[in-house]
């Protein structure tokens, strides 16, 4: 498996990368990716909720009425949960909401991810490119070129590069992270997916371990 090589105006440079048919060429796995994506976003959660239960109430401890004779209800103190500004029952408590997976089912959720992206034809390699300084028009320009505008694109390099990373920081639609930062989320929610040429063979090596 093959693909071509762009260079930064959107044209094929003549050559190509050698894709592995175990990371780019499988059956895709919905449920692993179900699951990685899943715990992504439960890691994001902060978990801070909190309500206040009978015993965390500043109110009188008086009891309302007699417990018996009144013809009515039984009542405690106004802290109780039946009354307006009482204690909340089984409300929600500070909790954290992360889950373990193990690696092979993160390692076979992102091949799912990539298998379903090269069927889209959604991947691309791109040449190695760098800015002089922050320049996000010629981010723009280079978007342009490769024809994502409009479109959610992922940049994959394959080491951090400060220029690059500012110059795309303003682009709602666009993020650039290095290869050992991707998880399935990223490359789900990335409409196109764009490897520098260093890059790819980096992100093969982790999904080989």
């Amino acid at each position: 498996m093959e693909l071509v090589v762009y260079n930064t105006s959107g044209k094929e440079t003549g050559r190509t990368v050698q894709l592995d048919e175990a990371i780019f060429g499988i059956e895709p796995n919905q449920h692993a990716v179900y699951l990685e994506v899943k715990q992504y976003l439960a890691a994001q959660r902060q978990g801070t909720h909190k309500s206040k239960e009978r015993s965390e109430i500043t109110a009188s401890t008086k009891k309302l009425k007699k417990q018996k004779g009144s013809g009515s209800a039984r009542y405690g103190d106004i802290k109780s949960p039946t009354f307006r500004g009482g204690g909340r029952v089984f409300g929600p408590k500070p909790r954290d909401y992360r889950f373990k997976l193990n690696k092979a089912l993160k390692r076979l959720a992102k091949k799912s991810v990539l298998s379903q992206k090269m069927r889209d034809n959604s991947i691309k390699v791109l040449e190695a490119f760098n800015f002089e300084a922050p320049k996000t028009k010629e981010f723009i320009t280079l978007n342009n070129a490769l024809g994502f505008e409009g479109k959610k694109s992922l940049y994959i390099l394959p080491e951090a590069n400060k220029n690059v990373y500012l110059s795309s920081r303003n682009l709602p639609k666009t993020t650039v992270l290095t290869y050992n930062e991707i998880s399935s989320y990223d490359l789900v929610h990335a409409g196109e997916i764009v490897f520098l040429e260093g890059a790819i063979e980096k992100f093969q090596e982790n999904l080989r371990k």
